[in-house]
């Protein structure tokens, strides 16, 4: 008995995606099923960056239609496309750009912007084109983290720059542009004004996803930016005890105010690990993380550890999942990193771009 398409279908619908929960074809993701004689061609489609799970999605499928009753052989291709996904309701989407996470804090010092460049390297490794914008204007980190020292922005045509590039990024900081010894001695609306400058007038080629990292806080420029920056989402990084996570509650009921979805907490310093023994040990306390996210309803996306490697890594300019993409640290961003595309994923899609203009003209 000749296999039908319907047949591969129904087989495939058995099949769940281990990264979203859902089967392949609810999700839309398988495309052109064929059969020919004994073989089934058809491809896979997945809405998030993942260069690292596309043989093991592969072989899935591969086993699923094979179980199939005169079925001999396969040929199935996987591959990642992200688009642009919806932001806060009138706020237009930034050219070169699908998508923005936000990735912020209530407070400094909870290694907001480690995480932040990481898994924007994570992003990048899985197969996606990533930016990140150093939001802190008072304290930039990301020229340091990315080992970029002397190098300073061009502009082609007097009126916008080109970012510079570093470790598979595009990336854009005041730092770039200001001796790194210089305190930036502004007021809120000419540090607004500095930001808005570097996040529009900075030629971003194409980007799947452009990381800002946020100034610590919650006052005007955290505010500014949440209300005119189209965001897909926030991530909330916190660490277990309970002063940071006060913080980290008003930045997520921030991001709820105006409109801006959270994809997730990271909860970062969860755990001590010992580089003489490993003996591991939650200084700062236990399930912090979890409990908000609990009370808030929105996703856990993972643990970091305290991890003395992770701050001699970003340190040095090599930070964690490019200096040992094969440790366990580096998978542990890349985990984050693939809920949050995931949860990009599943949103509502950007349909702007689909409606035409209207332009009226008196005759």
């Amino acid at each position: 008995m000749a296999v039908t398409a319907e047949q591969v279908t129904e087989a495939l619908k058995a099949v769940v995606d281990p990264n979203t929960g859902k089967d392949f074809v609810s999700a839309r993701a398988i495309k052109g099923v064929q059969v020919q004689g004994d073989q089934v061609r058809f491809s896979v489609e997945l809405g998030y960056p993942a260069k690292s799970q596309h043989e093991p999605v592969r072989a899935m499928l591969d086993a699923a239609v094979r179980a199939i009753p005169g079925v001999a052989s396969t040929d199935i291709s996987v591959s990642s496309r992200v688009v642009a996904h919806a932001v806060q309701h009138g706020v237009k989407l930034l050219p070169g750009v699908r998508n923005i996470i936000a990735v912020a804090s209530g407070k400094g010092g909870v290694g907001k912007s480690t995480t932040a460049v990481n898994l924007a390297l994570a992003l990048s490794a899985e197969g996606a084109r990533v930016g990140i914008l150093d939001a802190d204007i008072y304290g930039p980190s990301q020229p340091q983290m990315l080992g970029i020292h002397d190098a300073k922005p061009e502009s082609v045509d007097g009126k916008t720059m080109e970012p510079l590039e570093a470790l598979g990024l595009q990336a854009m900081s005041i730092g770039f542009l200001v001796d790194v010894e210089t305190p930036m001695v502004w007021r809120g609306p000419m540090a607004t004004q500095a930001l808005n400058q570097l996040l529009k007038e900075t030629n971003w080629q194409d980007l799947d996803y452009l990381i800002v990292d946020m100034p610590p806080g919650t006052g005007d420029i955290q505010l500014t930016l949440s209300q005119t920056v189209p965001l897909t989402g926030a991530v909330i990084v916190t660490t277990p005890q309970d002063i940071a996570l006060l913080d980290a509650r008003k930045g997520l009921k921030m991001f709820e105010k105006v409109g801006v979805p959270i994809l997730g907490i990271v909860e970062n310093m969860s755990m001590h690990v010992c580089s003489n023994c490993g003996h591991e040990e939650p200084i700062f306390g236990t399930g912090g993380g979890e409990k908000m996210c609990a009370d808030y309803g929105v996703p856990f996306l993972g643990a970091l550890p305290l991890d003395i490697r992770i701050r001699q890594e970003v340190d040095a300019g090599q930070p964690t999942v490019v200096a040992e993409p094969e440790g366990g640290i580096a998978a542990r961003y890349k985990a984050i990193a693939r809920k949050v595309a995931v949860k990009i994923a599943e949103r509502q899609k950007d349909m702007t771009h689909k409606f035409p203009s209207i332009k009226i003209e008196n005759n």
